[in-house]
């Protein structure tokens, strides 16, 4: 089993959602949104992490519960499992590698993150 940490608060799915509709002058706002958070998870990632089935459990520390659950872990899915293919930890984010996941929550008013366990299978 591996920890990783991914310090702060992420882009909720409606953030997502809303970049990629409304571009705001960028049509490009919510892809440049993803690379950057991408960007961001992969500088978390230790180096040489190999897995070829993992199931993922996912912790999300928020400062307070003011955030729908499914719109907190929505965006960083994605975001988290497309960084860990872009590290090469895993090929690719299809359904024989990434065999599950499950998500978990609490409140950090002093340090939000999310900590995942990585689990190979």
């Amino acid at each position: 089993v591996k920890k990783i940490v991914v310090p702060g608060r992420f882009a909720s799915l409606n953030d997502f959602i809303d970049a990629n509709r409304r571009t705001h002058g960028r049509w490009n706002a919510g892809n440049s949104m993803k690379q950057k958070d991408q960007k961001t998870i992969c500088s978390c990632i230790p180096r040489g992490l190999r897995f070829k089935r993992i199931h993922l459990r996912y912790t999300y520390f928020e400062p307070n519960t003011k955030r729908d659950k499914d719109n907190i872990s929505g965006y960083f899915h994605k975001v988290f499992q497309d960084a860990l293919v872009q590290a090469g930890c895993i090929p690719n984010a299809g359904w024989k590698v990434i065999q599950g996941f499950s998500d978990h929550f609490d409140i950090d008013t002093k340090y939000p993150r999310i900590e995942i366990l990585i689990e190979e299978v």
